[in-house]
């Protein structure tokens, strides 16, 4: 059973069209099974297009699911926000993680009307537990997509301006290719990558 609702299609919808006003590219792909889920996916794609018209400032393009996940592999360059349904986001997210490195490398946020939550995509790893192996990015990262999002939501610079600053530092790190985890091709722990980035924060 999936449970799809208006209210949800439309929250999650006007989620991504932020996101992507904040964006270089501003495109926002809504991916679905419309011609074969008509009910809970017809839903969600009126609503997606309902948002869209809101936003005529961002390119918005729709896609089915099966295509979206064959294109994503062979050209991901041509996406920048992607808007799906929560068991079709879950087969995609993993897809991306795939793409760019592995889990470790992908980042997440739970999003509300009025709160949201940072968790990697990972979760945990007890086969890891106290190795000092695990690639802090997705943990990082989700930090800084969550003080993104207080800084959007809520209007405060002083937010926004720190998940700047992470944003750089992260990148800094992982051009400069000196303190990464065995998963980035590096021989850092956990803890050398981690404070590379806060001392690339602080500098």
């Amino acid at each position: 059973m999936r449970v799809i609702t208006r209210k949800g299609s439309n929250r999650v919808a006007r989620e991504a069209f932020e996101i992507a006003r904040t964006r270089k590219r501003k495109k926002v792909t809504a991916a679905h099974k419309e011609p074969v889920y008509r009910l809970a996916c017809g839903m969600f794609a009126e609503e997606c297009r309902k948002v869209a018209r809101e936003y005529p400032d961002v390119a918005f393009e729709e896609m089915m699911i099966d295509s979206i996940s064959m294109k994503l592999v062979t050209a991901p360059q041509q996406f920048d926000v992607v808007v799906t349904t929560n068991q079709f986001g879950d087969i995609l997210t993993d897809i991306g993680a795939g793409l760019v490195g592995g889990l470790g490398l992908a980042p997440g946020l739970c999003v509300g009307e009025r709160q949201a939550m940072a968790q990697a995509t990972h979760g945990s790893a007890p086969d890891i537990t106290g190795r000092n192996i695990a690639n802090p990015y997705a943990m990082i990262v989700s930090g800084q997509m969550l003080l993104a999002w207080l800084g959007r939501k809520r209007s405060e610079p002083k937010a926004t301006a720190a998940a700047n600053r992470i944003h750089a530092a992260v990148n800094t790190v992982i051009a400069a290719g000196r303190h990464l985890t065995r998963d980035l091709g590096g021989q850092a722990g956990t803890t050398e990558m981690g404070d590379a980035i806060a001392a690339a924060v602080q500098g």
